[in-house]
């Protein structure tokens, strides 16, 4: 019975159950462990994603006969280069829309509750179920109201302490750059024969997903927020740069952000003149549809490989585990771990396989 697959799983669920429970139970000794990989987490995640869309101009300046240094170097002033740019073209317009936004959001705010009372005061034409609902958003609204400013101000709060933090990020991007081809050998070292092999094809294929959908996320988000960009200055809208940007944000997370994206845009459409809304959903319904239909397919293909429903339900529970980064990071690390379970499984076909034929 102990050779049964079964079995074997069984007790790998056991006892991995047991060491989670037993490191809840110790937790407070791995606190300043825990203090120490929430302080790099987000400089090492930026890096790492800074070294996914810089390593083919790494290599590609390798070929031409640079030093690994001098290469590095001219990534750095390309990287440099681009923010410059962004600061003297992009960042004042955001700021000033921002600037904007912030002083005219007691007015914004005002406007949305009138539109909310105005709907709300149509509950009594809405089924019982739907009423009781709208009745609970009502007792909702002006708690949520309230809290704005509170949550405008957190966030530059915490937007100041994110770009404290984006200093480090140069650091970890240049040890990535310099080492990154030491990893794999590094792990594979610890393991012999065909095992050694294993290994390594492992980590290669991970390392293809994140490049996949680091690389192909990006250049999907940039596509859909230069597209509704285009479309709110097209009609007018106002904060149209900096609703662009929250769109590119949004779109990180897949399948659900544009969704999230359009959000905002209809709040502000709404307040500025209520045809607007319907401008700004007919925008997005195309942008959808291109990234959708032309974008994505062609950028990411099936690089990961993941049924729609299966992103959703990962989106969803990761949220409520972890908060927004899990949100943001729940679709990379499924792919992530189906790579690693899809090799292992392949791996135990073979084993199968040969073991039969060494048997007839």
């Amino acid at each position: 019975m102990t050779h049964k697959i079964w079995f074997r799983t069984a007790v790998a669920i056991i006892f991995s159950l047991l060491i989670i429970r037993l490191f809840m139970e110790v937790q407070g000794i791995f606190s300043p462990i825990v203090v120490v990989v929430q302080t790099i987490f987000l400089p090492l995640l930026l890096g790492g994603v800074l070294f996914y869309l810089t390593r083919p101009i790494l290599y590609f300046l390798e070929e031409k006969g640079f030093p690994k240094w001098s290469a590095i170097l001219a990534i750095f002033i390309l990287l440099g280069v681009l923010i410059w740019l962004f600061y003297i073209l992009i960042a004042p317009i955001v700021a000033s829309q921002i600037n904007s936004f912030v002083n005219n959001a007691p007015g914004i705010i005002r406007s949305a509750e009138e539109y909310g009372r105005s709907l709300l005061s149509q509950r009594e034409n809405l089924p019982d179920s739907v009423r009781e609902q709208a009745n609970s958003i009502a007792g909702q609204f002006s708690d949520w109201a309230s809290n704005v400013g509170s949550w405008i101000v957190s966030f530059l709060t915490g937007l100041v302490s994110g770009v404290l933090t984006l200093i480090l990020v140069p650091f970890f991007l240049v040890y990535i750059l310099i080492d990154h081809q030491k990893f794999a050998p590094f792990v594979a070292h610890f393991f012999t024969g065909e095992r050694r092999t294993w290994i390594r094809k492992t980590l290669h294929d991970v390392d293809e997903i994140l490049k996949a959908y680091i690389v192909g996320q990006l250049f999907v988000s940039l596509s859909v927020g230069a597209m509704l960009l285009i479309g709110y200055l097209l009609i007018g809208l106002d904060y149209a740069f900096l609703l662009a940007l929250i769109g590119v944000a949004t779109n990180i997370i897949p399948f659900l952000g544009p969704y999230l994206a359009v959000i905002p845009a209809l709040i502000i459409a709404l307040v500025q003149d209520p045809i607007m809304a319907l401008y700004v959903a007919i925008i997005m319904i195309v942008a959808q549809q291109i990234e959708g239909n032309l974008i994505t397919p062609n950028i990411m293909g099936n690089a990961l490989n993941v049924h729609p429903l299966t992103v959703i339900t990962i989106i969803l529970a990761a949220g409520n585990i972890a908060g927004i980064w899990g949100i943001i990071l729940a679709v990379p690390f499924y792919a992530v771990l189906k790579v690693i379970v899809t090799n292992i499984y392949e791996k135990r076909e073979e084993i199968t396989r040969t073991a039969r034929t060494d048997l007839y």
